[in-house]
């Protein structure tokens, strides 16, 4: 009895066996994807690279709110392949031409009892990656769905090294990176970055991000991870009719953390092309400087009173000094009612077509336009979302009439307190991330497109590519920028190299770089030398990017000033030289329409040295090396971090170029290809 019994036991602790169903390889055959089914019915599927495991057996499927769960009694229906190499054109972006060369994998999967529910999953393999979907048909016993969670897991096959942020703080995005074990992973937002023990390199992420909760990353145990929805205000984390597809998972796949970046491509690939048609005419990517700086040093205020910021004395300053520099934008911020009091976490009171007393809009726009400058508009909602939806026809109208291409948004509220109200007049209180901020988001930039403004969003649903279909999207920050710099608690100076690797990767960030001056709030220092403000044009990439100090601010140091100056904001083709998450990386960039490239390198706070080749420079050229580096003794713990060293060399393809970063150091240069003068 004894023995009966415990052969019982252990029967039940053995895991059903699986049967592979249906297989797929990548283009190249480096990359194996495999979807097995067990004696349960429930469906898994894993990835191999090279023939080593990189993901085993995770589960697929679905938990609802109404309805009994979608992960087992599954049989095979039937699997697809199929094959598709295409190239496709951005309008702007860090590479104008995009590859798109994959294998599909579509597996049909439908129950064998009970409802007899179809689920469809799609495998899209590249050789750098692999993303997957699924899709809920409409069908007799599934016409809607409410998705309480899904059940996806990842479960990495190695222990390695994560740099990940955490999910469901009160802040936002705006966090710095852990770096633990994988084992030691909490609740984490994408992209989450891991260099495995063999040293391959995984991000995980999501692509297509449309009517529907973004994806966290729990830690279930061990090394596995299991998809985690950002809630909203009700029961169903999302709740739609069948007849859908979910947002890509993807995972970038690479051999090294330069190579990750590259992969990021597969995000953009995973979404639906440009919806908006011909935007060249009306989408700009540019500078801009802004009346912002003294705001967030505490300065200037953006309620009205002594201290106002955005004053007609104040933004014909900044038109002026954008207009010398070559500058396109200003940026305002304040410029409208419904700041004075308490804004933060309700934005009731903001009206996005009614300037302040002392903000001549209409005489600035034109003040503007005669200095050849264009004004940025801004529209900080205050978490008050559902006001914002009411204006948004009136407030893109007033943005159009006066000259504005691009807006700039906010939604400054603690996480969880986005104000929803229904038109019954009942308040709920949203996430950020949830599926109904997720509509709101969208809702914003197509309305935007109407009156052929761009947005570049703050407090933002993180980036999952969606600029391919609506390029109006041009940028958002959902992160900790340079604000962070000017506070307690400063950015570390590993935080950009962090960036690059982690949330670079799902797309452009507005980081607002620049500050010369390297000084913040009641004086404070900012740790980075001056060499690396500059290199953050290059390495933190943006379709807008500001020149975020004060003019005062740059006239003091001319000759550094001429780099921001030169730098431009679109790329015809962009490299990773070199890199490691969190520790160092020199990034390449070509000028779209010029033959100039530009180099940026930033560390973190050691002192780092490398050398790079050349090799991206034209064959047979002469290039005049303009290079920003840090100065002798630069550190960005004492007062050399102001030191910087400006000089000029002749340099050709095949050469090689030696790059000294100071501890919390940079370095920037331009690459003058000859027969072109300086700015």
């Amino acid at each position: 009895m004894r023995m009966m019994a415990s052969v019982l036991a252990l029967v039940a602790a053995t895991p059903a066996l699986a049967e592979v169903v249906a297989k797929a390889e990548s283009p190249d055959k480096s990359i194996s994807v495999a979807v097995s089914i067990d004696n349960d019915g429930r469906p898994t599927y894993a990835i191999t690279r090279k023939g080593k495991p990189l993901v085993n057996d995770s589960a697929l499927g679905f938990l609802f709110t109404d309805a009994p769960k979608l992960d087992r009694y599954f049989a095979l229906v039937d699997a697809k392949t199929a094959k598709s190499d295409t190239s496709w054109t951005q309008p702007f972006g860090e590479w104008t031409t995009i590859r798109d060369n994959h294998v599909d994998l579509t597996v049909r999967l439908k129950e064998k009892v009970r409802q007899q529910r179809e689920m469809t999953v799609t495998f899209r393999v590249f050789d750098d990656g692999v993303g997957f979907r699924y899709t809920l048909p409409d069908q007799p016993n599934l016409h809607h769905a409410n998705i309480a969670e899904e059940l996806t897991e990842f479960a990495i096959a190695e222990e390695g090294t994560a740099w990940w942020k955490p999910a469901y703080g009160w802040n936002r995005e705006e966090y710095l990176y852990n770096t633990t074990p994988i084992s030691s992973i909490g609740t984490a937002q994408t992209v989450l970055t891991m260099k495995l023990a063999s040293g391959t390199h995984l991000a995980i992420h999501e692509a297509a991000l449309v009517d529907y909760s973004a994806m966290n990353l729990a830690r279930f145990e061990g090394t596995k991870l299991r998809a985690n929805l950002t809630p909203g205000s009700g029961a169903p984390k999302v709740s739609r009719d069948a007849g859908f597809s979910t947002p890509w998972r993807t995972i970038a796949i690479a051999d090294d953390a330069p190579g990750l970046y590259k992969a990021s491509q597969i995000t953009l690939n995973l979404n639906e092309p440009n919806k908006l048609g011909n935007v060249s005419s009306w989408i700009k990517p540019g500078k801009f400087a802004g009346v912002w700086w003294n705001m967030i040093t505490g300065r200037w205020s953006w309620a009205r009173g002594p201290q106002h910021g955005a004053t007609n004395a104040h933004v014909r300053q900044y038109i002026d000094f954008a207009a010398a520099n070559g500058i396109p934008g200003v940026l305002v911020e304040g410029w409208n009612v419904g700041w004075d009091g308490d804004w933060f976490g309700n934005g009731n009171d903001m009206n996005f077509a009614q300037p302040t007393a002392d903000f001549d809009a209409a005489g600035l726009a034109a003040y503007a336009k005669s200095k050849g400058v264009y004004l940025i508009g801004h529209h900080e909602t205050g978490g008050s979302a559902s006001h914002y939806d009411k204006q948004l026809d009136t407030a893109f109208k007033f943005a159009a009439d006066h000259g504005e291409p691009v807006v700039k948004t906010g939604y400054v509220t603690d996480a969880g307190q986005i104000e929803r109200v229904d038109a019954d007049g009942t308040t709920h209180r949203e996430w950020h991330e949830g599926q109904w901020m997720v509509n709101h988001y969208l809702r914003v930039v197509q309305a935007a497109a109407k009156y052929k403004v761009s947005i570049d969003s703050h407090e933002p649903v993180k980036d999952t590519g969606l600029r391919r279909t609506y390029p109006n999207w041009v940028a958002r920050e959902g992160g900790r920028g340079m604000e962070y710099m000017s506070w307690a608690g400063k950015n570390p100076p590993e935080h950009e190299a962090n960036m690059v690797f982690t949330q670079l990767l799902g797309g452009p960030m507005d980081f607002t770089p620049g500050i010369v001056s390297l000084k913040g709030s009641e004086n404070s220092d900012l740790p980075s030398t001056l060499a690396k403000q500059l290199a953050n044009y290059v390495v933190i990439y943006s379709p807008v990017v500001m020149v975020a100090d004060t003019p005062a601010a740059y006239a003091k140091v001319p000759g550094a000033f001429q780099f921001i100056k030169d730098v431009p904001t679109d790329w015809s083709e962009t490299r990773v030289l070199n890199g490691e998450v969190g520790d160092y990386v020199t990034i390449v960039r070509k000028q779209k329409g010029s033959s100039d490239w530009f180099l940026g390198a930033v560390g973190d706070e050691q002192a780092r040295a490398s050398t790079i080749a050349l090799d991206f420079l034209d064959a047979g050229k002469t290039y005049t090396a303009q290079i920003y580096r840090d100065g002798p003794g630069a550190d960005y713990r004492t007062p050399t971090r102001h030191a910087i060293t400006i000089e000029s060399k002749p340099v050709r393809k095949g050469d090689t170029l030696k790059l000294a970063l100071a501890p919390g150091g940079g370095q920037a240069i331009r690459f003058v290809a000859p027969g072109k003068r300086r700015k």
